[in-house]
């Protein structure tokens, strides 16, 4: 599933694209064709992003919602489009470009109240300035949960997955099974930060890189990362092999029915 710097580029691009224009709305699948036909014809205003949850904002003051799951994906390209092959949920064009979106897990039509109260059940996101990173701690600092698990609660933290959730703790040397009561606000402080410019890089690079300077491959003399996923980190997918800073193995196993990596010697208990 794709993680929140994901999203929030995907807003970027939309807002590039197709924002102050006319956009032409479709939906070939069928699924989304009531929706589609509501903001066909109309300009597309603004674009916004909170966790995993992508925004679009039209005239009439509706908002497409999009949870793109496991399975969504976008394709972009120049006008004008091809004609829709494979399960095209929506299809956005104008003059000069175009957007089809396919399988994702939510695509609706929304109007503010709505829009409101979806950002009301989500936790504050690392990427967005207008959120206050202690309504998260409030909400980690008073729990026996473990904070591996609270950080993939998108009510607590809006946008983390698996990788940043793996990395940040590593970087900060947390143990993901610490009770989040546990944490200190210090660390957590510093938990935040990390995630702030960690995620701020993935909007940038278009991939999750969260190795330091000194622990990249050039610096370390050691063959690059081979990974669909791209990008160099410390611990995620890395299980049975050395930590870069302690040569401990890197442990895996399942937390909250997701895999989990952690290295035992820089996170231990």
């Amino acid at each position: 599933m794709p993680e929140g710097h994901t999203i929030h580029r995907l807003a970027g691009l939309h807002r590039r694209t197709f924002a102050g224009t006319v956009v032409s709305a479709r939906s070939p699948q069928g699924r989304f064709a009531a929706g589609a036909s509501q903001i066909d014809g109309r300009v597309l205003r603004e674009t916004d992003a909170h966790g995993k949850h992508l925004l679009l904002g039209f005239d009439d003051d509706r908002w497409v919602h999009i949870h793109l799951g496991i399975y969504g994906k976008y394709t972009f390209g120049q006008a004008p489009p091809p004609a829709p092959t494979g399960v095209v949920r929506l299809r956005l064009s104008n003059a000069a470009d175009y957007a089809d979106l396919r399988g994702p897990n939510t695509c609706e039509l929304i109007d503010p109240v709505e829009k409101k109260a979806l950002h009301a059940r989500l936790g504050p996101d690392p990427l967005r300035a207008d959120v206050d990173p202690d309504l998260a701690w409030r909400r980690i600092g008073r729990s026996r949960t473990a904070v591996g698990v609270l950080l993939m609660d998108q009510s607590v933290v809006a946008g983390v997955g698996n990788i940043y959730r793996a990395e940040a703790l590593f970087r900060q040397g947390v143990d993901p099974a610490l009770p989040g009561r546990d944490l200190t606000r210090e660390r957590w402080t510093a938990i935040w930060d990390d995630l702030v410019l960690l995620m701020a890089e993935g909007v940038r690079l278009g991939h999750i890189d969260t190795v330091r300077p000194e622990h990249t491959p050039e610096a370390m003399g050691r063959p690059p990362r081979v990974d669909e996923h791209g990008g160099e980190v410390y611990v995620y997918r890395r299980a049975g092999m050395p930590c870069f800073l302690c040569g401990s193995e890197v442990r895996t196993g399942v937390l909250a029915g997701r895999n989990l990596f952690w290295c035992p010697g820089c996170q231990g208990g």
